[in-house]
């Protein structure tokens, strides 16, 4: 009898594994390096407008030098008589930025920089919420009324109050030994700058430190008895970034 042929079985392929999804290992590596690059950027980026930022807040204070700069000191209150034998109080300029001066008739230096405090006032009486405060020593109006008008040519821009021989609030609440002296207060009634002596008040950069405490943020900075301190300490050691 004759063989049957034998059926031919049909060699199996072997089985490929299944072509997996994931990306290989490299990508992620280089993925998290553009991450970490894009990160450093993002964060150089947000601090140089952080250091520009305040680097444009701090400059005209830092330029115009005053002789006490912080946040820690709250004006004190008073109350004094103006021009016309009204009361006046410290307390009716909350809510603005106020320049509080303190001058006597017989001192050289204050009647020389009475007529820049003159024209600073003409330069911010369109800022409704700046005012200039003038405190003289002298006895009363009568003392100051022709001296005025002869320095400003005009009737002082400005209130002007008395505080006789400063006995009651020059002296004894804000310490002043010497004149002119002027405060800078911001909104909230805290004293932000001090300055000792005559002063350029017109001069642009002196507006400008006065002007930027009309906003919310301010120089983090402290001047004391010609010590710098604070986050904007080098600002005032090189104030225009050269």
């Amino acid at each position: 009898m004759a063989k049957k042929d034998a059926k031919k079985v049909p060699k199996k392929e072997p089985e490929k594994a299944p072509k997996s999804d994931a990306p290989p290992p490299w990508t992620y590596l280089a993925y998290g390096a553009f991450v970490l690059l894009a990160a450093v950027l993002v964060y150089s980026f947000v601090t140089v407008a952080r250091e520009g930022e305040s680097r444009r807040e701090c400059s005209a204070l830092c330029l115009s030098k005053p002789n006490y700069a912080g946040a820690n000191l709250k004006a004190p209150a008073f109350t004094l008589k103006d021009m016309n034998g009204k009361d006046v109080s410290l307390a009716a300029y909350q809510g603005k930025v106020v320049v509080l001066n303190f001058w006597a008739s017989w001192c050289a230096p204050c009647r020389e920089e009475m007529p820049d405090l003159g024209e600073l006032a003409h330069i911010l009486q369109p800022q409704k919420d700046i005012a200039i405060v003038t405190v003289s020593v002298d006895s009363g109006p009568d003392e100051v009324r022709d001296l005025l008008k002869t320095l400003l040519r005009e009737d002082a821009p400005f209130p002007v109050l008395f505080d006789p021989n400063g006995d009651r609030i020059v002296g004894p609440k804000y310490g002043t030994k010497q004149f002119p002296e002027t405060w800078l207060i911001d909104k909230r009634g805290v004293i932000r700058a001090r300055f000792d002596g005559q002063r350029p008040w017109s001069n642009p950069i002196v507006v400008e430190a006065i002007e930027e405490l009309r906003g919310n943020d301010y120089c983090p900075v402290e001047i004391k008895e010609g010590q710098t301190t604070g986050k904007a300490a080098h600002f005032c050691e090189d104030p225009t970034g050269t």
